[in-house]
């Protein structure tokens, strides 16, 4: 063996020894956000040692108590991710400041552009759990979430309030995330638009943003009745509990943001024939906010938008689709027509019209 491949056959090692063990990053980064260590930073106003960060760490009796020599790895392996920033205090000090960088900025709880409660969301035991039956899926089909819940998730979070308001929660911030990115990119998409369903809407979170942006829209925000049971009262929108497999809404137009995604393709045709028949033949359209794939990109989220197909396979019956995949379930439910717009996010804006 040359040289050449002798160094090609150990990157191959360190890299399966990098994958093998790459959930220790999620972890530690949920570590991280379960502490509030960024809001505790973020509230100092500037970098902080590990004592003064562990003096400040809410819900704990007794600040000694905390093992810091275990929050000092932590730490160690999320500033080498550059998670946080890290220096000397001064020559020859011995003591560490830690503070934000532009990726700890997006663990804040308090901010309006937080992935904190996504974080808790996909950490979580019970997301995790179907990540180790994805073998056994493969071998005899059926849904990973199923198999290590016992439910299939929708129904795990009827029946479940605490995992449906973390469910919410994880939603409810990445709503508000891709929203801010749709109201930058998408300002002619809205304008001529008088009523608008949000079809799989949650809280409505993302449909008040829209709202607020365009007072003129009578919003609907759609979704099953335990989830919007426990939606607040938002000005502008009436919440309407209901099952999108049977009917939708009469309305101008259909927003689904993150919605289609999560089931196959035969199930994305029926939600579309139900959308197709609750707008208007000559002006109505649907709006779609998802991932529209680029298997060989090497755009930002190209390569989140494979790991988000694997993700579907964990928790949904659904998949991310490549634009000629999209193509194939629009024109199936009768879209002929489409236009995909890029928007800084790890979704796209696909339009879809029924002429």
């Amino acid at each position: 063996m040359d040289a050449k491949e002798a160094e090609a056959e150990l990157q191959g090692q360190a890299d399966i020894w990098k994958y093998m063990l790459s959930f220790a990053d999620s972890m530690a980064v949920k570590c991280a956000v379960e502490l509030r260590i960024a809001d505790i930073i973020n509230l100092h106003g500037g970098p902080m040692t590990l004592s003064q960060i562990v003096a400040r760490i809410p819900n704990t009796d007794d600040a000694l108590s905390l093992n810091i020599s275990y929050l000092t790895r932590i730490m160690r392996l999320l500033v080498r991710r550059k998670i946080f920033s890290a220096h000397q205090t001064s020559e020859g000090d011995e003591e560490t400041l830690y503070g934000l960088t532009h990726s700890s900025k997006w663990l804040l709880h308090d901010s309006k552009m937080s992935l904190a409660p996504m974080v808790l969301l996909e950490a979580h035991p019970w997301l995790v759990g179907p990540w180790h039956t994805l073998s056994q899926c493969v071998k005899d089909g059926g849904l990973a979430f199923e198999k290590a819940n016992g439910r299939e998730i929708w129904d795990f979070a009827s029946e479940n309030p605490g995992f449906n308001k973390l469910f919410n929660d994880g939603m409810a911030c990445t709503a508000r995330i891709t929203m801010n990115a749709i109201l930058c990119e998408y300002k002619d998409g809205f304008g001529s638009v008088r009523s608008l369903v949000d079809v799989g809407g949650g809280t409505g979170s993302g449909l008040a943003e829209i709202v607020k942006s365009y007072p003129h829209i009578k919003g609907i925000n759609f979704d099953l009745p335990h989830v919007v049971a426990t939606a607040p009262i938002y000005d502008g929108i009436t919440h309407v509990g209901g099952d999108m497999f049977q009917a939708i809404p009469n309305t101008d137009a259909v927003f689904m943001k993150w919605i289609m995604h999560d089931w196959s393709d035969e199930s994305c045709v029926k939600i579309l024939k139900n959308c197709r028949k609750a707008i208007l033949e000559e002006t109505g359209k649907v709006i779609i906010v998802d991932v529209v794939l680029e298997p060989e990109g090497n755009d930002l989220f190209d390569d989140t938008g494979l790991v988000f197909d694997l993700v579907m396979i964990a928790h949904t019956s659904g998949k991310e689709r490549t634009e000629l995949e999209w193509k194939k379930v629009l024109e199936g439910a009768g879209f002929p027509r489409y236009n995909i717009i890029k928007i800084p996010a790890l979704q796209s804006i696909i339009e879809a019209y029924p002429k």
